[in-house]
């Protein structure tokens, strides 16, 4: 899902509570993929605020996300009907995700699609998040899955995260991701969300052989 407008305006409204004038998308989007208190570290640097403000302002910047997380949020094309797909395969799906566990929940349920997924581990569910491999490995063992293992994401976090978990990667290329495809360690890239099933299904496959 594309969630940086509304990851923008939570970001933009507490700087305009403290006194500081807005950051434009492209400046948040850099921030974005290693959770929220790094997002606000992050924001902090750029901006120049005291670090000491660091833990008020995260939480401020979590109720505001609470309030927009659903605003403008939409799903990239094709991802409700691969999820379709890929439960009528008989896959069992979760979500690992470094947004605190509460708004990616909400997030699901005003998109329509949280019935898809048996499992999700948000940022703040454990006392790790990305790229540590033990948030991935935790969310595959809460849905009770086989070694038939695969991680689709769209950044260099996820990336590192399914090569230190040793788990098979599929990339979506038009998503998070700030660095060239060739530098992602992956096992098959796509821009297109029609391909995903088939292409979990070929990654299954070679893994069985």
């Amino acid at each position: 899902m594309d969630s940086l407008p509304d990851i923008a305006e939570s970001v933009n409204r507490m700087l305009a509570g403290i006194g500081f004038p807005p950051l434009d998308h492209t400046t948040v989007r850099r921030f974005v993929g290693n959770g929220l208190p790094k997002l606000v570290e992050r924001v902090i640097v750029q901006c120049g605020i005291d670090t000491a403000r660091h833990a008020e302002l995260t939480r401020t910047t979590l109720r505001h996300y609470n309030e927009v997380s659903c605003d403008r949020t939409v799903l990239y094309p094709g991802v409700a009907d691969a999820l379709t797909r890929l439960r009528d395969q008989e896959h069992r799906l979760g979500l690992c995700t470094n947004k605190p566990e509460g708004p990616a929940r909400h997030v699901l349920q005003q998109l329509g699609i949280s019935g898809y997924f048996d499992a999700v581990t948000g940022g703040d569910t454990l006392t790790v998040r990305k790229p540590d491999p033990a948030h991935l490995l935790a969310t595959f063992d809460a849905l009770g899955a086989s070694d038939k293992r695969v991680f689709v994401g769209d950044s260099e976090v996820d990336a590192e995260t399914a090569q230190r978990a040793k788990i098979p990667f599929l990339l979506f290329t038009e998503g998070y991701r700030k660095s060239p495809i060739s530098d992602m360690p992956h096992d098959r890239a796509y821009d297109d969300s029609s391909e995903l099933p088939g292409l979990v299904q070929q990654v299954l496959n070679l893994g069985a052989n």
